[in-house]
């Protein structure tokens, strides 16, 4: 099962240590307590519309930006857990990719890298 708790907690994490940035920094910053935000980082607390704007704030990151990498781990999630039940699931591609490309090799499996501007991901379809 995907949480989205999970996977947003990831994002908030991943956010605030590319600006190298702590916990308690953040936490401050935000007006939230350091283990309420531990919590939400780690997937164990379900964090308000509120609570998620203030963060935002603190980590200068606009909420859509948040949102849209969530979307794009929650797209992966979905993608890796139809695979692994042999489900087709169509995966849409964002206008903001930077490019697309797609090898295949005779008798292989496609596959298809996608480059996004902060990384790259690469999809190998069943």
């Amino acid at each position: 099962m995907i949480l989205l708790r999970r996977l947003l907690g990831d994002v908030l994490r991943r956010q605030r240590q590319r600006q190298g940035r702590t916990l308690r920094e953040v936490s401050s910053s935000a007006r939230v307590s350091l283990g309420y935000l531990s919590e939400v980082e780690r997937g164990q607390k379900e964090a308000s519309s509120e609570l998620l704007s203030a963060i935002c704030d603190a980590l200068d990151v606009r909420m859509s930006e948040l949102m849209r990498e969530v979307s794009d781990e929650l797209s992966l999630a979905e993608l890796a857990q139809s695979t692994a039940a042999s489900e087709p699931v169509s995966v849409p591609v964002r206008p903001m990719l930077n490019s697309v490309s797609m090898a295949s090799v005779t008798g292989g499996p496609e596959r298809v890298t996608i480059k996004a501007p902060a990384e790259a991901v690469n999809v190998v379809a069943a």
